[in-house]
């Protein structure tokens, strides 16, 4: 999760590979679904959308990784991820409205602050470590 430009599809291209595990985008899912709405309501159905995805996967014990925003408590709450990667490497990003609602998560797994070569190859090692 992190905001729009943080790195999070950047970190999902390099991290899926070694971890063998499928890919939901939350662009990709919104096309497919062709809902484009941002509003409170767009994005708690959204967050339950990839939670359907993610629990399809994980129930024929594959890893998921869902790259998208999931910018409120609300919506973590209902994606109720295993594992939460905050892509903290920005600010702001290019969207003002979800600047505004953006909630920092208090509990993360991975909090990443920088982009680098290891990032991918770090959380993969420690996810695998523990399965």
């Amino acid at each position: 999760m992190g905001l729009p430009g943080s790195g999070k599809t950047y970190l999902t291209e390099r991290l899926v590979p070694l971890l063998k595990a499928a890919w939901y985008n939350a662009d990709k899912l919104r096309e497919m679904a062709n809902d484009w709405d941002f509003s409170e309501e767009g994005r708690i159905r959204q967050s339950m959308r990839m939670r359907t995805f993610a629990d399809f996967e994980k129930s024929a014990g594959r890893f998921v990784v869902c790259d998208f925003v999931c910018p409120t408590r609300q919506t973590r709450e209902n994606f109720d991820p295993d594992t939460i990667i905050w892509m903290d490497t920005i600010t702001e990003g290019r969207f003002e409205d979800t600047n505004k609602i953006f909630q920092a998560p208090v509990n993360v797994d991975f909090h990443i602050q920088e982009w680098n070569d290891r990032n991918h190859s770090d959380v993969a090692k420690e996810i695998l470590k523990n399965v």
